[in-house]
């Protein structure tokens, strides 16, 4: 609907990609319903992933030993986060949906991208204990991770060599994006792309603007095990 905003997070490095395709048809088919498109592309940005003690600006609380997630809590109260942090949290701030497009590697997320999860969901921003999960500081706002992997659905089937595809996703999707409040749509899954036919791969793109058609429609998962490891 006209008006809502989306963050697309993407981490490829090759714009003539699947992972490029797919963004571009995500900024294209949510930009002609009217929606405001951002894109953080974390390649492109040379965005840092590491977690360290440039992320604050001006003087720690204890200098004598540096703890990270105290460090960020308290500089992000009195707004001295570093620049380029600022800048994300401002983006996730304004979005209505996020979505974090990338290559599966290793069962995860690339690490910049995974960077971008260490960096940018500050406590105190993104969660503040007991302020998590359902009562998360980020709750007015739906993700979606779509992604590409090397190997076939079969692989990542219940019985397949991989497990279930399902519990890749339950770090990435419960125990970031739930934990801080936001709602998980279904994830978006391009299986092997490197191994079909380039028939195949353009109907993998046209699937994925079909879906984005209706997106604002769908109801979130149900953030809860079951839906993970039943």
């Amino acid at each position: 609907p006209p008006g809502r905003k989306v963050l697309i997070v993407y981490a490829h490095q090759e714009p003539k990609s699947l992972n490029g395709s797919l963004k571009r048809v995500a900024v294209e088919e949510l930009s002609k319903q009217g929606c405001s498109v951002t894109v953080s592309d974390l390649y492109a940005m040379h965005f840092e992933p590491r977690a360290t003690r440039n992320d604050i600006v001006g003087c720690l609380q204890n200098s004598e030993e540096f703890n990270y997630g105290v460090e960020t809590w308290e500089a992000y109260k009195r707004g001295g986060l570093s620049n380029d942090l600022i800048e994300e949290q401002k983006k996730v701030q304004e979005a209505d949906l996020l979505i974090f497009q990338f290559p599966l590697y290793w069962f995860s997320m690339p690490a910049i991208m995974k960077g971008w999860m260490d960096r940018v969901l500050v406590q105190g921003f993104a969660h503040e204990f007991p302020n998590c999960y359902d009562s998360g500081l980020l709750k007015d706002k739906l993700a979606l991770f779509s992604f590409t992997t090397g190997g076939s659905r079969e692989m990542y089937a219940k019985g397949g060599i991989s497990g279930d595809i399902r519990y890749v996703l339950w770090p990435m999707q419960h125990g970031i994006m739930h934990f801080c409040g936001v709602k998980v749509l279904a994830p978006h899954i391009c299986f092997a792309p490197e191994y079909v036919s380039e028939e195949k791969r353009k109907e993998m793109l046209i699937a994925w603007a079909h879906r984005l058609k209706t997106l604002w429609k769908e109801e979130p998962i149900n953030c809860s095990p079951e839906w993970y490891f039943k």
